[in-house]
Parts: C-alpha cells; structure tokens; sequence
C-alpha cells in the first residue's frame, strides 16, 4: 500500500523518505530565508 505522499507531487518511490524530506524542506526555508534578506536588503538598504 503506498503511503499517501507519494500521491502529492512527488509521484517518484521514496518521496516520503526522511532524506528526501529532509532535503527539500531545506531548500524551501532556504529560499525563503534568501527572500526575505533579499527584501530587507533593497527595502532599507542597509
């Protein structure tokens, strides 16, 4: 029985495994957090 992420996005075997998780959870923080210095840098210009 497959587990329910592999129905999300990511349709590949082993989506739901914790590397993986792992991996991608840190490149979505990590833009985010580029994001957010990004708009601090020209919003204020410091």
């Amino acid at each position: 029985m497959p587990s329910d992420l592999d129905r999300g996005i990511m349709k590949f075997k082993g989506a739901d495994s914790p590397t993986v998780v792992i991996v991608s959870s840190l490149l979505i923080l990590g833009s985010i957090g580029l994001l957010i210095w990004w708009a601090l840098q020209t919003a204020y210009s410091f």
